[in-house]
């Protein structure tokens, strides 16, 4: 590979140097390896294992011999740099690079500006996040930054040639670099390495001079010892950090000092409520910073890049359950949270959409316990019960978690931010922060309406009659949640049906909302009362499965317990229309939603005119849908249908774009498309990271002439957490590529 630097000098040949030496001696990172040590035996050791190439006891005895690629790399305690830095002003040239590894960057800025008087460009602070309880060159370690993070902290002043040198030099070792300022980095390490630090060793001093408990350490489980095991890291060097950043560990320790007190407030008065709350919320945030550590999602299986490829032909039969509904998974974490008492959830899906509203919630406060199994009970904490958040509020790549929370949060008496991926950050917002100002928000967006959305908290909102320019559930739903703070009556129109899931659930929980015809309103001052939720298997995702059938012969298959909301059955009807062989069983209500079995048999299709009140009904379906037409006879025409452009992609062109890629006569227009059914060739195709593009293409391999390879196929976890699995179970020729 290529060098990163010429020579590395080592200053201090413990742990965190030597490994820094022996790591990049062991993937050739540079011509020599130079070590210094205040002692000759640890000279000679190092010498001895390899970790270095020559070693002195003295900076100055190699000073002369360095030259611009050169790193000098500091590690040793932070109280001990201002002097290494004498050392090497007065004899190293300023065209080589310095670094160090200290954890406290403040302290060691001003140890340069001591030396210096300013902080000279080939100086760049960092802080490699790596260690061990074990000390000393003996512990060096070639593989210890492997996936492990470095921060470094550049000032104004650092030399741009000097950073890129560090930084290249990090991730020839396998680390992942990472910058932001002093301030920052001090503060945050304080709260997440120097305050557990300290506590470690508080707990065991308290516990080793406790006669009484002289067995603790005899039958400590493993807990005990994993949290205690950083209490045997080098005490010289968390002596310094303590006093080196002193203000940001004192912060942290007053802050936990006063969580510690409520905790144990909440013990002796047996609050149950508020034990629960905590350790519901600690459990959370564990996991879920586990899966931030490891470039996870909220789902377990959700990868970051991969891709279906599925083999021609085949049909799909059986009985088949798909996941709970995705709309009405989001509104019973958003009513229950809201409501006095505890809401049980059945049948909701764990997809990451729905877990980025429920972890939402939980910043705000709210106890829920789950989910599991689809299980999850959420301890409401009423009307005006949220609490401020410790941040922005991140929901993913969800829409319907943004635009339905603006509505809750223009009511409440705090700030609150709300920011999404790279997806969603795309996607217009100023179709519910318009309405909401009209109510009386104060609410500010990025570029062209864009996330992240802005909202003041403590503004009196007031009721409004909105007529809706656009059907959008979304929008309805965000007014209507609007209005449950605002003074007077809110109402809805909207030019067409759509989903009725906020005002079902709504009336479900007790509150009153009035629908005549096209419009819903309520009026404020209500309470929303905890009640139990049985999530239907989502239309959504049960319609990939129905356009399967649909075109592949010999198929048959039945969907149970699907939600057939009037305002969601769109594409059962345009199916129909089609010629599709569709059959609704065991019709039931649950909950106050509409549910079936759908059986669907195999049929010729055909193309047809859309009908216009389909569109709303069907919109997160036409994916699916434009599948189906590509493989009827003749020709489908879709108009009015503008909305799926600023979906999670804009799906009328990534959709063309594919089918033409599958030899499929299809041609965009402004609000729709034309599809000329034929034959469907294979071929690769861009989900453009949209996960209803990617199963839809991924079923279009049935009736393919060749193979079809679908990419970025990882957000079908926002959605339908178990297509792979059901679509292999289910006779498609799947296979997952990563």
């Amino acid at each position: 590979m290529t060098k990163s630097v010429n020579r590395l000098v080592v200053i201090g040949i413990g742990l965190i140097g030597g490994s820094l030496a022996a790591a990049l001696k062991n993937v050739s990172g540079c011509r020599e390896v130079i070590g210094i040590a205040r002692r000759k035996v640890t000279c000679d050791a190092a010498l001895q294992m390899g970790v270095v190439d020559r070693a002195y006891l003295s900076i100055a005895d190699v000073a002369s011999e360095l030259d611009e690629n050169d790193v000098i790399f500091i590690s040793v305690p932070t109280l001990s740099i201002e002097k290494i830095l004498q050392e090497i002003s007065v004899c190293v040239s300023p065209k080589v690079t310095v670094t160090d590894g200290a954890s406290v960057k403040g302290s060691v800025l001003q140890a340069v500006k001591n030396v210096y008087g300013r902080v000279p460009s080939q100086f760049v602070a960092g802080h490699p996040i790596a260690g061990s309880e074990r000390s000393g060159v003996e512990a060096s370690d070639p593989h210890l930054y492997v996936d492990h993070r470095v921060i470094l902290t550049p000032t104004d002043e650092t030399g741009a040639d000097h950073f890129q040198r560090v930084s290249d030099m990090w991730q020839a070792v396998g680390a992942e670099v990472l910058s932001m300022s002093v301030v920052e980095h001090d503060e945050v390490l304080a709260a997440t390495s120097h305050l557990p630090h300290a506590i470690a060793y508080s707990l065991v001093d308290t516990l080793a001079h406790d006669s009484e408990n002289e067995n603790i350490f005899r039958y400590a489980a493993g807990g005990f010892r994993d949290f205690t095991r950083i209490a045997s890291s080098d005490p010289v060097m968390w002596h310094d950090i303590m006093k080196a950043n002193k203000d940001s560990v004192l912060s942290a320790l007053d802050l936990f000092s006063n969580n510690l007190q409520r905790l144990s407030k909440a013990i002796e008065n047996e609050d149950g409520e508020y034990l629960l709350g905590v350790f519901t919320r600690a459990k959370a945030a564990r996991d879920h910073f586990s899966k931030m550590l490891n470039k996870q999602a909220y789902s377990t299986n959700m990868q970051q890049s991969i891709s279906y490829t599925v083999q021609p032909g085949g049909s799909v039969t059986g009985e088949l359950r798909v996941p709970g509904d995705k709309s009405i998974s989001h509104r019973s974490i958003m009513l229950g949270s809201i409501a006095e008492g505890i809401t049980e959830v059945e049948g909701f899906l764990e997809g990451e959409d729905a877990l980025a509203t429920l972890q939402a919630f939980r910043d705000m406060g709210v106890v829920i316990e789950g989910p599991d199994a689809g299980r999850v009970k959420i301890h409401g904490v009423g009307l005006h019960g949220l609490q401020k958040p410790p941040g922005p509020l991140y929901v993913g790549n969800s829409g319907t978690s943004m635009r339905l929370l603006s509505g809750l949060l223009a009511g409440q008496q705090f700030d609150s931010e709300l920011t999404g991926d790279e997806s969603l950050s795309k996607r217009p917002m100023n179709r519910v922060a318009s309405p909401l100002r009209e109510m009386g928000a104060e609410i500010t967006t990025g570029e062209e309406g864009r996330p992240p959305l802005k909202i003041k908290g403590g503004c009196q909102l007031h009721g409004i009659n909105y007529l809706m320019p656009m059907a959008s559930a979304q929008v309805k739903s965000c007014v209507l949640l609007a209005g449950l703070y605002a003074e007077g009556t809110s109402q809805v129109t909207e030019p067409a049906p759509t989903r009725d899931h906020t005002e079902r659930m709504l009336t479900g929980f007790g509150y009153k909302v009035e629908r005549d015809g096209a419009t819903a309103k309520l009026t404020s001052g209500g309470v929303l009362k905890s009640t139990f939720i049985e999530v239907p298997a989502d239309i959504s995702s049960a319609t990939f499965f129905m356009v399967a059938a649909a075109i592949a012969p010999d198929s048959d298959v039945t969907l149970t317990h699907v939600g057939i909301n009037p305002t969601r059955d769109g594409v059962i009807n345009i199916l129909k229309l089609m010629g599709a062989n569709i059959t609704l069983l065991n019709k039931r209500e649950v909950g106050g939603e509409p549910v079936a079995d759908i059986r669907v048999q195999y049929a010729p299709l055909k193309g047809i005119n859309i009908p216009a009140d389909q569109v709303p009904l069907a919109i997160d379906e036409f994916p699916a849908l434009f599948i189906a037409a590509a493989c009827a006879e003749g020709e489908t025409v879709l108009s009015g249908a503008e909305e799926l452009r600023v979906k999670e992609s804009d799906r009328i062109q990534v959709m063309a774009e594919g089918l033409q890629t599958l030899g499929v006569s299809a041609e965009p227009t402004a609000d729709g498309i034309v599809i000329q059914g034929g034959v469907i060739s294979g071929g690769q195709v861009e989900s453009h990271d949209d996960h209803r593009i990617a199963m839809a293409f991924a079923i279009a391999g049935l009736r393919a002439s060749a193979p079809v390879v679908v990419n970025n196929c990882a957000n079908v976890m926002t959605s339908f957490p178990t297509f792979i699995s059901l679509a292999q179970q289910a006779g498609i020729n799947l296979t997952v590529n990563s």
